[in-house]
């Protein structure tokens, strides 16, 4: 057995109404699977992030940290705190890039994330 990809990336919630408006609002992602409040998924890239009742999850699952690739980070904090989650850190890795790391509605962790882009090297250099 190899692993090829990522299927998918699921986080238990309590509340799916309240936590597919918070994903669709703040990231534009649009539900491309309902199962009544069992079960939201989401196509991002090449792989899938769903929404998870307690019901639906593994055993004892309570939560995941899932960072999502985006091209800048402009306006995210804004975005994100205007929908009811908080802002809980920034890490700037340098030429690696940033992440801003924030909570849900509900509490759950999750990131952005934004490759940083080459610096503009002078005529002749």
């Amino acid at each position: 057995m190899s692993v090829q990809k990522i299927q998918s990336v699921y986080t238990v919630v309590n509340d799916m109404e309240v936590l597919q408006a918070f994903y669709s609002q703040v990231l534009g992602l649009q539900p491309k699977f309902r199962d009544k409040d069992r079960w939201t998924q989401f196509s991002v890239g090449n792989t899938n992030f769903a929404l998870s009742s307690a019901e639906e999850a593994a055993p004892g699952a309570t939560g995941s940290v899932i960072v999502f690739e985006a091209a800048g980070l402009d306006g995210i904090r804004e975005s994100v705190e205007g929908a009811g989650g908080k802002f809980v850190g920034e890490r700037d890795m340098g030429s690696h890039g940033k992440v801003l790391t924030f909570t849900d509605p509900e509490g759950h962790p999750f990131q952005v994330f934004s490759k940083s882009t080459p610096t503009q090297q002078p005529a002749g250099n």
